[in-house]
């Protein structure tokens, strides 16, 4: 007699690679401890017919469905969607705990049903009066909004036929689960089978589907990585618990360019939108202290001017320390050693400290620039011109290349009052007098220097 069980099989929830034995390094992605033991769904019984197959078409006689857009009421949220919310479409928010998730979407919807359209909020966290002391906090009124505290799927979906919104939210896909599977909530093949049978859902019935995901230690999204792929968009909320702004970041949008940045500040009525993030950033800036620089950072298509804060002081250590806030620290390792062989600056002996202000994460090389002049500025104990912004790919010989997009860089700078911009000299030529800002351009890290700190 055949058991009607499954085969076991070990799964890696980064790749999702499949063994028959467990292992503790996946073989095909190097991650330690990512194997979890899945059954392996049964075959289809003998006699069931297999679902119609589409009929394939001429790809240049396909017809294209106008997308429905709705606005979310909040301009920072509209901008990392792509411009507005699609209908049909599938949204993963990601964040560490507390950082304001549920806040962000429960003010979402709000603002969604507040036209009239009905949307449906569901929480398999908390209890009803959990949420309505939140809503009221918020001062969440929109008598279209609809609430249920549920986790099991197949109630969930039943929920979605009777109350027929255009907007569902799930809090959290970690804590739903479907009866057809006997394994527990939050598990690799419970959050793969769930996620997939609401986006199946969503596109059936053209309904908004937002998901809040948990997220790991490492601060990547829990569950297996086929719950990015199944999304639509994915959006990760960040920042520090201890500081009232919070930055959401597109890590994939199929609807709108990535790595768009809305800013939030976390107040008592909720998470309020920040229009002028710049402004925001520099409010606190210190103008005469050696070791900042202002940049303008590109966040998809918004500019942000951050200051870069540098401390270099002499090591009491056989090792100094080297410790980076906000910036790759292999890359400040780099400049570092730019510094010393290409400029001449004597930091081996020196225990060396970047950070950002304001918590921002800049990944883009036109940081290069503003890092180097602000470790120079500390070790000289020089102040750089406070009225000057700088900004440049930083090579291994000690060049300063050429970035993207300056015009939209400079004009944000001569909105807040800078008059001055370093940049590299090939850009210089190109872009003349703009803005009203004075441009000088400079060829290497060196001649930088030069030009700022002149004696």
């Amino acid at each position: 007699m055949h058991s009607r069980a499954g085969k076991i099989v070990f799964v890696c929830q980064q790749c999702g690679h499949q063994t028959g034995k467990w292992l503790g390094r996946c073989p095909q992605c190097q991650a330690w401890g990512s194997l979890a033991e899945e059954t392996e769904a049964l075959p289809a019984a003998a006699g069931i017919p297999a679902p119609r197959r589409a009929a394939p078409k001429p790809l240049n006689t396909l017809a294209i469905q106008p997308e429905t857009r709705r606005s979310t009421g909040m301009a920072e949220f509209d901008r990392v969607l792509g411009g507005s919310l699609v209908a049909g479409s599938v949204v993963l928010v990601g964040g560490d705990p507390g950082i304001g998730k549920s806040t962000l979407i429960l003010q979402a919807m709000d603002r969604l049903s507040a036209a009239g359209e009905v949307g449906l909020y569901i929480s398999g966290e908390e209890s009803e009066a959990q949420v309505k002391l939140r809503s009221d906090r918020l001062g969440l009124s929109s008598p279209h909004l609809w609430f249920a505290a549920e986790t099991c799927l197949e109630n969930l979906l039943r929920l979605v036929e009777e109350v027929r919104p255009v907007c569902l939210a799930v809090d959290s896909i970690q804590t739903l689960y479907t009866t057809g599977l006997p394994a527990a909530p939050g598990s690799l093949p419970q959050v793969r089978e769930t996620a997939f049978r609401l986006t199946q859902q969503a596109r059936m019935n053209n309904l908004t589907v937002f998901l809040i995901g948990h997220v790991t230690k490492e601060g990547t999204l829990a569950g297996p990585m086929v719950l990015e792929h199944l999304v639509d968009t994915v959006l990760y909320l960040e920042g520090d618990r201890s500081h009232a702004f919070r930055l959401l970041r597109t890590v994939k949008n199929r609807f709108g360019p990535t790595q768009e940045l809305g800013v939030f500040e976390m107040q008592e009525q909720g998470l309020v939108e920040v229009s002028n993030p710049s402004a925001l950033f520099m409010a606190e800036r210190s103008l005469e202290t050696p070791g900042s620089a202002v940049i303008p950072a590109l966040e998809g298509s918004r500019p942000i001017l951050v200051e870069i804060q540098a401390l270099v002081s002499p090591s009491s250590l056989a090792l100094p320390r080297r410790q980076a806030m906000g910036v790759d620290p292999g890359r400040v390792s780099l400049l570092v050693a730019v510094l010393e062989k290409r400029v001449g600056l004597s930091l081996g002996g020196q225990d060396l400290f970047v950070n950002v202000a304001g918590g921002v994460r800049l990944s883009e090389p036109a940081a290069d620039l503003g890092v180097a002049l602000a470790l120079a500025s500390s070790f000289l104990d020089r102040p750089l011109p406070p009225d000057t912004l700088v900004f440049g790919e930083v090579g291994l010989t000690g060049e300063v290349r050429a970035v993207s997009q300056p015009e939209v860089r400079l004009k944000e700078g001569a909105k807040l009052g800078f008059r001055r911009a370093l940049l590299a000299s090939r850009q210089v030529e190109r872009l003349g007098e703009r803005f009203g800002l004075e441009l000088t351009g400079v060829d290497t890290l060196a001649a930088a220097i030069r030009a700022l700190f002149p004696q």
